[in-house]
């Protein structure tokens, strides 16, 4: 593809973007050169750059607009979870502030869709279900112990997993906070995120928020 021709493209993109109202995140994809090479048409360290990345369904990383981020709080924010893409969304109104990794629920116990109020939160939460069992040497005898069902060697005790900066979506025990990622529904339902964006997240809404599963 000529340079003109790629400046062409681009424009022509970028005019249809805004027509569109940039489209939706989930539809922004790269282009192919006639050269059979990857163009992102979008200006760098936008949004829609970012999500039109190849890399995008696999990244760890995080997409943050500052300027708006400084003025999102409890009374404009909404949390978005895409767990076809394994994305959380801070929102402030319709736009996004921050797009981040997540870990939803894996098969066997997947987490509910639907819209939800934030029913409580608790900076330093564990739970009282899933977590490590150990002997009475201290020693993890398992690492993925329910304790409603595993038993406890004699002198032994269970140790429920952190879930820091929780965020209560159900009182059956689904919330968001902070865990482990994977980049595939691998939690007991609750959706993980980084334990460098959950604080964040975490400040900036309040109990009555709404976070939505998609």
């Amino acid at each position: 593809m000529t340079p003109i021709r790629l400046f062409l493209t681009f424009l022509t993109l970028t005019f249809a973007c805004f027509l569109a109202s940039c489209a939706k995140p989930s539809e922004l994809k790269p282009v192919v050169g006639a050269d059979g090479k990857i163009i992102n048409p979008y200006p760098v360290g936008t949004y829609d750059h970012f999500r039109a990345e190849p890399s995008y369904p696999k990244t760890y990383d995080v997409w943050k607009n500052e300027a708006l981020l400084s003025s999102t709080n409890s009374s404009n924010s909404s949390i978005v979870i895409d767990e076809k893409q394994q994305r959380g969304l801070l929102l402030n109104g319709d736009e996004v502030v921050m797009d981040y990794p997540i870990c939803s629920g894996r098969s066997s116990h997947p987490t509910p869709k639907g819209t939800f109020p934030i029913l409580e939160k608790i900076v330093d939460k564990r739970s009282n279900k899933y977590g490590k069992i150990y002997d009475a040497e201290g020693a993890v005898v398992n690492s993925d112990a329910d304790a409603t069902k595993d038993p406890i060697p004699e002198g032994g005790r269970f140790e429920g997993a952190a879930m820091r900066y929780w965020m209560r979506l159900t009182w059956d025990g689904v919330g968001h906070h902070i865990g482990p990622i994977r980049r595939y529904p691998a939690s007991h339902a609750c959706i993980r995120g980084p334990s460098a964006v959950m604080p964040i997240v975490y400040s900036k809404v309040k109990l009555g928020t709404k976070i939505t599963v998609l």
